[in-house]
């Protein structure tokens, strides 16, 4: 039996909020430097153990703040847990918050680049792949302009297309398929489709319990931090939405 493409053992991560709010940002620098701020710790994640066959398509569900946009980040390698450890097998395409690779004050052109090598490719295989990802992404005619000057749309199609250009053997998806107009849907949903039939390894995070149904194996649900429930798909659909 081959190894899994990720596992999860024992990950929790503790982000640090001060307790005591200062009046400005000078009084907290001031604070800083007398060491007179106190922290607490919030738990986002909290033992979190599971693993994701190779192939296999893996959602995750929970209600807002269940700690699942998160998971997706140490997945990433954007976040790193505070204790446990994740093993992550293979070349990995995040599709997380989808514009926040993207430098506004660059034209389409130079982000296709930047972007493309701060996700692990050759910048001059993305040189190369221009003009094919702008003309998926549909913004052949404004690829010399800057991106600020783009639609929200413009961006998350850009970014979309640069993301998922190359086959990856890990996709990890954060409800980029709730975003965008109908046809933007549509057309990322194909493609991220077309990436699983190829053999890509998925963990989506999504609201929508429709696709979540449709598209995955076996899904995750989170509570505060916490597994409340692992298994095939139906199934674990089925118990959330009664709890809700």
């Amino acid at each position: 039996m081959s190894e899994p493409s990720i596992l999860a053992e024992d990950v929790s991560l503790a982000y640090r909020l001060a307790k005591d709010m200062a009046g400005s940002m000078k009084e907290f620098a001031i604070n800083l430097l007398k060491r007179q701020v106190h922290y607490q710790s919030l738990w986002a994640l909290d033992g979190v153990s599971f693993e994701v066959p190779k192939g296999e398509v893996f959602a995750i569900i929970g209600p807002n703040g269940a700690g699942k946009s998160t998971m997706l980040k140490v997945l990433a390698g954007v976040l790193p847990p505070t204790s446990g450890r994740v093993i992550v097998r293979g070349m990995v395409s995040p599709l997380i918050e989808l514009s926040g690779g993207m430098n506004h004050e660059m034209t389409g052109r130079e982000n296709i680049v930047q972007f493309g090598t701060l996700l692990g490719r050759e910048p001059e295989l993305m040189r190369q792949r221009v003009d094919a990802i702008a003309e998926w992404a549909e913004i052949s005619d404004f690829l010399d302009n800057p991106v600020r000057n783009y639609s929200t749309g413009m961006t998350s199609r850009l970014a979309f297309a640069i993301a998922t250009d190359v086959q990856p053997d890990i996709l990890l998806v954060d409800e980029v398929l709730s975003v965008g107009d109908e046809k933007f849907r549509r057309k990322s949903t194909k493609r991220i489709e077309q990436l699983m039939e190829a053999g890509a390894t998925v963990v989506l995070v999504s609201h929508n319990l429709g696709t979540v149904r449709r598209m995955s194996d076996r899904v995750m649900w989170l509570e505060r931090g916490r597994i409340k429930m692992i298994g095939p798909a139906d199934e674990v659909v089925d118990a959330y939405e009664a709890s809700i």
